[in-house]
């Protein structure tokens, strides 16, 4: 119980000294706050979901009585929770058939789990990645003249700090960046939310303590109901306002989770490619450096998702089935 504690504690702990370093303004601390999931991922994944969830809580207070009640809202919110329940989804199970012995003499056979798919921990990640992009978002205001009044400020003030002869054609350029901010500040956290996950994950298993199978990755797809709210998102960005902000910030969640599977495409479909490595690498050297070929991915995964190519693609590398006699 000691050690459980304790490594609860630990865990909570540089956690919540990874959030605080973005008060120091140094360049090394954004990386830092955008990884202050992880340990307690680790945590999670690797002790329990308790484990993270007293860490956790101990983070939370400690930096509610250092920096103030809104640094506590918002490590809640932002680090402990989605770490406490993702931890929790990953050793999520369930028996899909009662294995029976073959005698009454043998032991008793476990039987066969089911784990949460990878799928609905990407569909989870877009969900938090929404609750805490639209969160930051109301710190600034609670509504959208307010939002992106602020944010143009922000924006205006940094440019004048490093160039304080600011010309009208900045002001455009200030103007685009607004219209963009949400969707961007929402890529950004989808992808780092997604990142300490499987980082937590390769821990574990590298320790030993990873309880279940690593999973097939390139069998991950979304729910089909996502695809819905997909469209239903995209007809509300058109509306103006709040709640266009609101439907934008979820589009961009829930289109990274499609570029996300379209990776798991990609890799499917070239499964029989010989120069498999070189034309992945090549894909993914492309879309980090420029950023921009990531539509591609999207497209890749939403074309799947509607036309299932990747299910077509395995079935016709099949043997074709022996002739009945």
């Amino acid at each position: 119980m000691m050690a459980f504690a304790l490594i609860a504690l630990i865990a909570g702990a540089a956690s919540a000294l990874m959030f605080a370093s973005i008060v120091s303004g140094a360049l090394i601390s954004l990386v830092l706050f955008y990884l202050a999931p992880l340990p307690l991922m680790v945590a999670a994944i690797g002790w329990g979901p308790l484990c993270a969830s007293v860490g956790g809580i101990a983070a939370a207070i400690g930096l509610g009585a250092l920096f103030g009640l809104p640094y506590c809202i918002a490590f809640a919110v932002t680090v402990a929770l989605p770490a406490w329940w993702l931890g929790h989804l990953v050793l999520l199970s369930r028996p899909v058939s009662a294995a029976a012995p073959a005698s009454a003499t043998e032991p008793p056979v476990e039987p066969e789990l089911e784990w949460y798919p990878v799928g609905r921990l990407l569909l989870w990640i877009a969900g938090f990645t929404t609750l805490t992009t639209i969160a930051a978002l109301l710190t600034l205001g609670t509504d959208a003249e307010t939002i992106t009044g602020m944010l143009k400020r922000g924006l205006m003030r940094i440019l004048r700090s490093t160039d304080p002869q600011t010309s009208g054609e900045t002001g455009q350029f200030v103007d685009a960046l607004v219209r963009i901010a949400p969707a961007a500040a929402t890529i950004v956290a989808m992808m780092t939310l997604t990142l300490n996950l499987w980082l937590s994950a390769k821990v574990t298993a590298t320790s030993g303590r990873l309880r279940r199978p690593w999973p097939d990755l390139m069998t991950a797809e979304l729910p089909p109901m996502t695809l819905v709210a997909l469209c239903v998102a995209l007809a509300f960005c058109f509306t103006g306002g709040l709640l266009a902000i609101v439907a934008q910030i979820t589009t961009a969640a829930l289109m990274m989770g499609y570029a996300l599977t379209g990776f798991a495409v990609l890799h499917t479909l070239t499964l029989a490619l010989k120069s498999r490595t070189f034309w992945l690498g090549s894909t993914y050297a492309v879309v980090v450096v420029f950023g921009w070929p990531v539509i591609a991915m999207i497209i890749l995964g939403l074309a799947d998702a509607v036309f299932g190519f990747r299910e077509r693609f395995l079935r016709s590398r099949q043997p074709p089935p022996l002739p009945t006699p």
